[in-house]
């Protein structure tokens, strides 16, 4: 008996993609559109890190169906005879069947599976449909499957700069001030002559994963001679230029 549906295969075509990853609710761009063949599961770009040594197919979406990339899934399975449309530069052919209702035929080419009209040379409109002629024909498989030990994402497959840290989204972040090696800046302002405030600037260093943050101001209070002080040191002679 030969080969049926080998196990990625089946999850290619049964799982379900571009939908919210369960396991990264709270996180952005959390849309499961990739197939990992050794687990056999969809997953999201936040699920990638724990199966970066896994072979992983990213699945795309056009004309609200879902899509992978030709040059990828040749790796996997023969797919001659297989119509491919190009997206964005890339050739990309259709997982599922798409059928549709024609009581009438013309001439031209049209799908063995689900007759939908073809360009020539091409009879198969998916992936799916190529499949289900094999086995109804052949009855095996293995004649189409490649082996194919690594599998990696495009160069053009989005990665969350924070995907690494997800399990640290919901911890409060620290933070820590530093004291500025510069001298502080200060001004004074005065309520019925009585008390001088001097505002001086320290940094706040926040740690967070997106950057640091520096901001915040402290209050002191200082004496009427340490203003003067302050003030005469600032005073000069005013020095003026000579006249020509």
């Amino acid at each position: 008996m030969g080969i049926q549906k080998p196990a990625w295969l089946e999850a290619l075509y049964t799982q379900k993609f571009f939908a919210g990853c369960s396991y990264h609710e709270a996180a952005k761009k959390n849309e499961k559109n990739v197939c990992c063949l050794d687990c056999c599961i969809s997953i999201c770009p936040h699920c990638i890190p724990s199966h970066r040594f896994h072979r992983l197919l990213q699945v795309r979406r056009y004309v609200y169906h879902d899509v992978v990339r030709l040059e990828d899934l040749e790796k996997l399975i023969d797919c001659s005879n297989v119509q491919a449309y190009t997206i964005n530069s890339a050739k990309v052919v259709f997982i599922k069947k798409r059928p549709q209702n024609r009581q009438f035929k013309g001439a031209g080419n049209y799908c063995t599976s689900c007759d939908r009209g073809l360009q020539e040379p091409f009879i198969h409109c998916s992936l799916g449909c190529k499949v289900d002629s094999v086995l109804k024909h052949c009855k095996d498989l293995s004649p189409y499957l490649r082996r194919c030990s690594t599998l990696t994402l495009g160069p053009d497959f989005f990665v969350p700069q924070d995907m690494a840290d997800d399990e640290m989204t919901n911890e409060t972040p620290h933070s820590t001030i530093v004291d500025s090696d510069e001298p502080p800046m200060s001004w004074s302002s005065s309520s019925s002559g009585s008390e001088n405030m001097s505002i001086a600037c320290t940094e706040i260093v926040r740690k967070k994963r997106s950057g640091l943050y520096v901001c915040a101001r402290s209050f002191s209070k200082v004496s009427d001679e340490d203003m003067a002080s302050s003030m005469s040191r600032r005073k000069g002679i005013p020095h003026r230029s000579p006249l020509c």
